[in-house]
């Protein structure tokens, strides 16, 4: 495995109904807030033993199947692309929570057992009521406004390889040990991410095997090693980390539950970047050089840079769709896009 030697900021002494959301967020860095969660009942629970845990997590399974994923001892809990890239190396299918949980129980223990997990699975939907006992303090109002989306991942020792998410994240340890290693956006070069689609879990991820990398095939992965930090949680640890940080997390204990937090702040109406990153490779990759260095002008005068400055000198009944977005604006945008995509 590599080692990396910058470790994520720890910061400790933080009350549960005190955790300073804007400032995470203001920072634009991982942190580790120590022992937020450590009072949660599942965390209690997972410190008396695997069987505590899992029959806490049943009293509030409602019989709605789950998604569960499986890997043969080989792939070593690393669930990614098969050998040929001609697919994926694991199993997944609907499965009863209790009939799961009861295979994970079974392989504790194994050097060489098989590797099972459930991952982001909706919490109010899945176990409801789970959060009145188990939950972070919302208390700000940009929680009113973009409401999170709250997942469990339950597992035993499994790697999630290395990827980003669009939203920033909360992530509550809970049972057991993990280890994120994590990577700022501008790595991605360095990272060498993977193909579009199909990918293991809805995300591109690094083609990169950080248990034993391979430097002349990746020779720029050295450079995002240098610029790396590892987050060790310990149950009742929560790690926050911005969106499009890049993250490699490793289920480390025989039995593994954590809870996690992703939302945005921009207005619900606000199209993914994703869907437009995709038409920018249909639209400009391929052009020559020179017209994409002027077309990287016109996105930084229009997109990137200060939103107010393409429209500031013009009356407000000109301004058009350089006018700042409201939900009614979004959707006339939106059709006019359509529109033009179909012709």
């Amino acid at each position: 495995m590599v080692q990396i030697e910058r470790k994520t900021k720890v910061v400790e002494g933080v009350a549960p109904d005190s955790i300073p959301y804007e400032q995470l967020l203001r920072n634009e860095e991982p942190v580790i807030l120590k022992g937020v969660a450590k009072d949660w009942p599942l965390a209690g629970k997972g410190q008396e033993d695997i069987d505590a845990a899992m029959a806490y997590l049943l009293q509030f399974y409602q019989g709605r199947p789950v998604v569960g994923y499986s890997c043969p001892p080989e792939i070593k809990g690393r669930y990614f692309y098969n050998e040929d890239m001609t697919g994926l190396n694991f199993e997944r299918g609907r499965v009863q929570l209790g009939e799961y949980l009861e295979r994970i129980r079974e392989s504790a223990g194994e050097a060489d057992g098989r590797s099972y997990y459930i991952g982001s699975t909706d919490l109010d939907i899945y176990l409801p009521g789970f959060r009145e006992q188990n939950d972070l303090v919302l208390n700000h109002d940009m929680f009113t406004r973009n409401p999170p989306v709250v997942s469990i991942w339950i597992g035993n020792r499994t790697t999630a390889t290395c990827h980003y998410d669009m939203s920033n994240n909360i992530a509550c340890c809970l049972v057991g040990k993990r280890r994120f290693t994590l990577f700022p956006p501008e790595q991605v070069a360095n990272l060498y991410p993977g193909p579009l689609e199909p990918t293991p879990g809805g995300q591109v991820v690094s083609m990169v095997n950080f248990e034993t990398p391979d430097f002349d095939r990746h020779p720029r992965f050295q450079e995002a090693l240098a610029n790396a930090q590892v987050a060790d949680l310990e149950p009742g640890d929560i790690l926050f980390y911005p969106a499009l940080w890049w993250h490699h997390v490793e289920a480390l204990s025989d039995f593994n539950a954590m809870v996690n937090y992703w939302w945005n702040t921009s207005p619900g109406f606000v199209d993914t970047p994703q869907n437009t990153m995709l038409h920018a490779i249909l639209s400009l990759r391929d052009r020559p050089d020179q017209e994409k260095r002027a077309w990287k002008a016109l996105f930084d005068y229009y997109v990137f840079g200060d939103a107010s400055l393409a429209s500031a000198h013009l009356p407000e009944h000109a301004r058009g769709d350089l006018a700042p977005l409201d939900e009614i604006k979004a959707r006339k945008l939106r059709a006019k896009l359509l529109n033009r995509l179909n012709r």
